[in-house]
């Protein structure tokens, strides 16, 4: 068997309980074997600003490298006021700087956006795939993942509480997996 690639996971979300890490938790339970899911965590990473790019703070250095580690990047959002929380667009800007080649560059991603209303966070969701186009990152086109009516995905005991629900995320986490493989060897072709 193959290693199994190295996916960094971003949540959009600082708040522990959040919905949004309760779907990535789902989903990294979910994942087939060809993928290795671990949480990146960005709550402690200072503001991006320019000034501090010949000293950088330990923890942009720690964020910067753990994304270089990785073979794929899987960002999970809620949508605040239609768009992506501060803390989640500041990793996206931390990791891109120094300028080219920055930490994302041409890693194979996937945007989950959450939400308890029906919509799903698609704004969210589009603002972040921007950025990564801009990023040069290969975004999975489909299945898309606007996970609305966040709150009846899970029961009591943060189980996913439909057979639907569990369909869709295996469905998504494996497409994500075929997808971050397959980009992933075509990059490598010489």
């Amino acid at each position: 068997m193959e290693t199994p690639l190295n996916v960094a996971v971003l949540v959009g979300s600082l708040r522990r309980a959040s919905y949004t890490r309760k779907v990535v938790m789902a989903l990294a339970g979910l994942a087939p074997p060809t993928l290795a899911c671990h949480i990146v965590e960005i709550g402690d990473l200072p503001l991006y600003t320019e000034d501090l790019d010949s000293t950088p703070p330990a923890a942009w250095t720690r964020f910067r490298d753990e994304i270089r580690r990785a073979d794929a990047v899987l960002i999970a959002t809620p949508e605040y006021n239609r768009s992506v929380p501060g803390c989640l667009k500041n990793a996206i800007d931390v990791g891109s700087r120094p300028d080219y080649p920055s930490a994302w560059d041409g890693l194979p991603a996937a945007v989950v956006s959450v939400s308890p209303y029906k919509l799903g966070g698609f704004g969210a969701n589009h603002h972040v795939r921007q950025s990564l186009v801009f990023l040069n990152m290969p975004v999975m086109q489909q299945p898309e993942a606007y996970i609305g009516d966040v709150a009846t995905m899970f029961d009591a005991h943060d189980r996913i509480s439909s057979p639907e629900s569990r369909a869709f995320l295996e469905r998504l986490i494996g497409s994500f997996a075929d997808w971050a493989t397959l980009t992933r060897r075509a990059s490598a072709v010489p």
